[in-house]
């Protein structure tokens, strides 16, 4: 009953030399890509936000030695070699295109949702191809320790042929504000992460049905609150994805309950564990094999976490790419299929039926 799988839960660090300029000074910079990149070694050159004095606590805090007027300063700057952008999706493709053009960056990093629209994101793809650049979106949660893993148990056939998944969330996420602006809420901020996530388990879906409701908390107007959305996959899976962001009261005396779970099972085995963003803590992951461990539950162990861990293995992604001439594991064509996943999801919210993924152009 011993486990012949090595895991490994976090990416390894192959390649770190290239300038990194990071564009945004808000909770995901300074909590995450400068806390992941710290830790890993990354070189950060310089920063730059909308407003320079938080560019400037930040770069004191994370030790950043060149802080700029502004993002498009920051870009022209030949010191930078990789531009990472942290800004609000109807401000990123500009400053994406104004990378583009500089001979000195050598790729980008930008944040999803890529844009607000399907169109603009393969836009963007094509931009991208024609100028010889390496475009690549953060889509992290690829990168959560028990995502990974799951992968490698699923790449190594220990469940068998896999019958039905499951990521079952209930907790509420921290809305930026200029989400306000926008007419799509948590499909397209929220459940992004778990239909990328999904896709990358299990391939593209051949439909997805998504329902939803408003959330009762969320004080400005949405189309979309609480999601539910149900996936066919050509392989037979059939999967299910939950975002519930209003996930119970919030006043005092109430003991919150927060968390995300997820579940796959297949023919000859389950997996099953929690996603720990909402809490702070490590993923966890149990997994049993009628092929691998006599039935029972083997629980892999490690002690970082999706939040700042997983930031590492993205960046990572792109140095490597661009050491070797490759194409990035998160890249912008794969992007667009994840960004046409949602665009089917919110296609069926307005028209009541099931979206094939078809009905979605990507070229």
């Amino acid at each position: 009953m011993t486990n012949a799988l090595r895991f490994v839960p976090d990416a390894p660090v192959r390649t770190k030399r290239y300038a990194i300029g990071c564009i945004g000074a808000g909770m995901i910079m300074a909590e995450c890509h400068l806390a992941a990149y710290k830790e890993a070694g990354f070189p950060v050159v310089a920063i730059a936000s909308r407003t320079k004095a938080n560019a400037e606590k930040v770069a004191a805090r994370w030790g950043i030695a060149t802080v700029h007027d502004t993002p498009r300063a920051l870009i022209e700057d030949p010191k930078v070699e990789l531009v990472d952008i942290a800004f609000p999706p109807d401000q990123q493709p500009d400053l994406i295109r104004h990378a583009l053009r500089q001979p000195h960056v050598k790729a980008i990093l930008a944040q999803k949702p890529l844009a607000l629209s399907l169109g603009e994101a393969i836009k963007l793809r094509d931009e991208a191809e024609a100028a010889g650049k390496i475009l690549s979106v953060n889509q992290n949660m690829r990168y959560d320790q028990s995502m990974r893993v799951l992968k490698q148990i699923l790449d190594a056939g220990e469940l068998g042929e896999i019958v039905f998944a499951q990521i079952d969330m209930h907790a509420i996420p921290h809305w930026q504000p200029f989400l306000k602006d926008y007419d799509r809420l948590t499909l397209a901020n929220m459940s992004v992460h778990h239909l990328d996530v999904l896709r990358f388990l299990f391939g593209d879906p051949d439909e997805i049905t998504t329902l939803t409701r408003k959330d009762p908390r969320t004080g400005f107007d949405h189309q979309d609150g609480i999601t539910v959305s149900t996936l066919k996959f050509p392989s037979g899976v059939l999967a299910l994805s939950l975002e519930d962001v209003w996930s119970g009261p919030r006043q005092e005396g109430y003991r919150d309950d927060q968390h995300i779970n997820w579940r796959v099972e297949g023919t000859e085995g389950s997996a099953k564990g929690t996603i720990g963003w909402p809490t702070g803590s490590p993923s966890t992951l149990s997994y049993a094999s009628a092929r691998t461990t006599g039935g029972e539950w083997v629980t892999p162990e490690w002690q970082t976490m999706w939040f700042p861990h997983a930031f590492i293995g993205v960046m990572e992604q792109l140095q490597h790419a661009v050491e070797t001439g490759t194409t990035p594991a998160l890249s912008v064509a794969d992007n667009v299929k994840t960004m046409a996943l949602v665009e089917a999801g919110y296609r069926s919210i307005d028209t009541g039926r099931a979206v094939r993924l078809s009905e979605i152009p990507v070229h």
